[in-house]
């Protein structure tokens, strides 16, 4: 009598980073950033009023469009927004990817793209990174139906040079190929300025990571006009009101601040790189991250003991049980108060 299981769609669903609900701990596994959003978001949420709740939010959310644009300098027929990077990016893989070939991305990625193609039923290949968890630009140049690529990589850190992802564009015109850059603020250098010169380029961004906006969920996508066209139509004929009023507004007052955003990327790179030398004397190694976290490891030092001990005392990291990836820890960056705290429970563990 329970047939009606059968048609139930299976897929092994995305394992988010831990929320602890325990009070006094360092939250370093979910990527956050550590300071506050904008003062100009704060002035925002002081003067909602709540009677717009009543109201459906503007299903093309103009005020943030045309923020983002005049922020980035595109025009707003090139700006898509969502809720969060992930609902662009998800809204991209069913807009985008729906032929016979496969799309591609790598084997050491954001986990979410794989659950993605399962879920809408598009076929992928996972492209093994080398050694030193690089992508070979060469293994992208096959005939596929779309590529995906977070760059800086999650969770290595690591970036691919502009020129590189420049040579993938230039031999994949037949796909569209999107840009996951959701920590590219933190010191890595965007392909927005290759938008332009590439039609079947999509550039994905967040304000979770540098405009500190999580708990809001504010992602978007630059592109050609032609792919945000797409992608509205597909939003449209799935969820017109995507995107809430509180979200539009705080998001619309955080990217107008730019020197804010600026000065907090800046702040948190800063602490990145001076924990980068602390790790190093310890012995951890690491990839060059230019990104708001730090994938470690130690030789003779278990990740998952590791992992256990710091999670015992109140230090939330992330560590992964996944092939040739499982005796990495990612750190993210806290304050310069939350890192020393780290640091001063890393000398004392390992001297035990």
């Amino acid at each position: 009598m329970r047939e009606w299981v059968n048609n139930i769609r299976r897929v092994e669903p995305y394992t988010p980073g831990e929320q602890p609900k325990m009070a006094n701990i360092i939250k370093l596994n979910t990527n956050e950033n550590p300071y506050p959003p904008s003062p100009m978001v704060e002035e925002a949420l002081r003067k909602m009023d709540v009677g717009f709740l009543r109201k459906y939010p503007d299903p093309n959310s103009d005020l943030l469009v045309s923020a983002i644009a005049e922020f980035y300098g595109v025009e707003k027929d090139q700006v898509f927004v969502g809720v969060g990077s992930d609902d662009v990016l998800g809204m991209a893989f069913l807009t985008f990817f729906n032929g016979s070939l496969p799309v591609l991305f790598p084997d050491i990625t954001y986990s979410f793209y794989d659950v993605w193609a399962s879920l809408y039923r598009i076929p992928y290949e996972q492209i093994p990174l080398d050694a030193e968890f690089r992508i070979c630009p060469e293994d992208y140049m096959k005939d596929n139906g779309g590529i995906v690529i977070a760059n800086p990589n999650a969770p290595t850190g690591t970036e691919l040079p502009l020129s590189e992802i420049e040579r993938i564009l230039g031999a994949n015109q037949k796909s569209v190929v999107v840009l996951d850059e959701a920590y590219v603020d933190f010191g890595g250098t965007s392909a927005l300025p290759l938008v332009e010169k590439y039609e079947n380029l999509l550039v994905v961004q967040t304000f979770s990571k540098s405009r500190s906006l999580a708990g809001v969920r504010v992602g978007f996508a630059i592109g050609h006009r032609d792919l945000i066209a797409a992608l509205n139509a597909v939003k449209n004929s799935y969820n017109s009101y995507t995107m809430n009023t509180p979200a539009i507004l705080l998001g619309t007052a955080a990217v107008k601040d730019r020197a804010y955003f600026e000065d907090c990327c800046r702040k948190v790179a800063a602490t990145r790189e001076r924990v980068k030398k602390e790790l190093s004397a310890l012995g951890f190694t690491f990839g060059d991250s230019v990104t708001n976290f730090i994938f470690a490891k130690r030789e003779g030092t278990s990740a998952k003991e590791l992992f256990q001990a710091l999670r015992e005392n109140g230090i939330f990291v992330r560590w992964f049980n996944k092939p040739r990836i499982s005796e990495y820890l990612r750190i993210t960056m806290g304050t310069d108060e939350e890192m020393d705290r780290f640091l001063r429970f890393l000398k004392s563990w390992l001297a035990s």
